[in-house]
């Protein structure tokens, strides 16, 4: 049996263990969190290098991919700086591919409900193929970037914003603690409605699930939410919110969806390849395995 680890600074009390099947083989998936201590995550990759087939860096990303441009995020590197054996994802293979597939997806399973073609996304830097994916399609479209990012109340309007702010911004908060950028730990069980103008505004919010949750108002009738990493309560938060649909750009697994980092990883794993895949290498497995983002009707 192959086995794909996730080691995340995000909250335990969302780690999960699944076995699936991929290629007709199993593979083992256990998601493991430290509770924001990027060291202790740091340790448990050392403990557990060259034992099993494949890493998910969780609950950070090792950098951002904004259209061509790569930006190092200098702060998480300490997490990953025992490995020496096992490759290891951010899951931005996946949000480069898988993700650019979903705006597709909505708009075959639900687009003749949607009357406006309004999206709010918490960051397009941290989500650029999932954002590309709805600007192709004609989407009008709002970058809550310096939002949900660094608490500045200013929406950004257009692609080239985004490209502007990444360029001037990551390189300097790039290297502050990450828990500036991002909540962590406790941190994500936090919800402080903001922004509501602009959730008000959207038709879908989309985005990482701790950003979506972290300012959601109230009132979120009739609204469809793109995520990942949910789980059950999540799940139930967005329902008694009211939102109508959820989509998961990752498959539900055993009422997990996983990160884009554990799934990536679960592909590396199968593979055998004992690299991280090129994003073609993906996409063909993608398509092999029929993956798609999955869809949830939450309220009527």
């Amino acid at each position: 049996m192959k086995k794909a680890i996730s080691v995340s600074i995000g909250h335990s009390k969302r780690d999960k263990k699944v076995v699936i099947d991929l290629l007709g083989e199993k593979v083992s998936l256990e998601r493991i969190g430290t509770d924001g201590d990027m060291k202790k995550a740091a340790e448990l990759f050392r403990e557990l290098d060259g034992k099993v087939d494949a890493f998910g860096i969780g609950g950070a990303d090792l950098g951002l991919q904004v259209d061509k441009k790569y930006y190092t995020l200098h702060s998480v590197k300490p997490m990953v700086q025992y490995i020496r054996k096992t490759p290891f994802v951010d899951g931005l293979g996946l949000k480069t591919t898988l993700e650019r597939r979903t705006a597709a997806f909505l708009e075959q399973h639900i687009g003749s409900e949607i009357i406006r073609k309004k999206v709010l996304f918490t960051s397009g830097a941290d989500r650029w193929g999932l954002a590309m994916g709805f600007v192709n399609a004609g989407w009008e479209c709002v970058f809550g970037d310096l939002m949900f990012g660094l608490g500045i109340p200013w929406p950004v309007f257009t692609v080239g914003g985004v490209k502007i702010i990444a360029a001037i911004a990551v390189p300097i908060v790039s290297r502050m603690p990450f828990e500036f950028l991002y909540p962590t730990g406790e941190k994500q069980e936090i919800n402080e409605p903001k922004f509501e103008k602009w959730y008000d505004w959207a038709s879908v919010i989309a985005g990482d699930c701790h950003f979506v949750k972290h300012h959601m108002p109230e009132n979120m009738k009739g609204k469809i939410v793109v995520t990942n990493t949910t789980t059950p309560e999540d799940v139930e938060f967005f329902r008694e919110r009211g939102v109508k649909y959820m989509i998961t750009t990752t498959p539900c697994l055993e009422g997990r969806s996983f990160g884009t980092n554990m799934m990536e990883a679960a592909f590396v794993a199968v593979s055998g390849k004992k690299r991280p895949l090129t994003l073609p290498e993906l996409n063909q497995l993608i398509d092999e395995l029929h993956f798609e983002p999955q869809l949830h009707r939450l309220n009527d």
